[in-house]
């Protein structure tokens, strides 16, 4: 069983920056931000491999840099240039499959979530 705790997030003006972190408990190979808007479906933000390999949704592209320390079994996901759109819950996935990518049911573990607001 794999246990996700995220970290970080709040409140911040359109162009700022925001990190959120999650610590992972138990073995993992892709894990993953998702976030979720009231009335929207989950979409994926950034997945990123064992070896670092990370992938983007087009929206966060430039903007957004996941990042992963092994030894810590720590995602990170370092948010810049915010925009009111980013506005959503994040919530930290991670899935036990050999691939990944941006779809929710490659993930296996969620965490509870973390609110991450950007006002105009």
């Amino acid at each position: 069983q794999v246990q996700l705790v995220e970290s970080g997030g709040g409140s911040v003006q359109a162009g700022g920056s925001l990190r959120v972190s999650c610590v992972a408990t138990g073995d993992t190979r892709c894990m993953a931000w998702f976030r979720q808007s009231p009335g929207k479906e989950r979409e994926g933000v950034a997945a990123t491999t064992t070896g670092g390999r990370s992938i983007y949704a087009d929206s966060v592209k430039g903007r957004f840099t996941a990042s992963r320390d092994n030894a810590k079994n720590t995602l990170y996901l370092q948010m810049n240039n915010l925009k009111p759109e980013d506005t959503a819950m994040y919530y930290c996935a991670a899935g036990t499959r050999f691939w990944c990518d941006l779809t929710v049911r490659t993930f296996d573990y969620w965490g509870q979530g973390i609110q991450v607001t950007v006002s105009s």
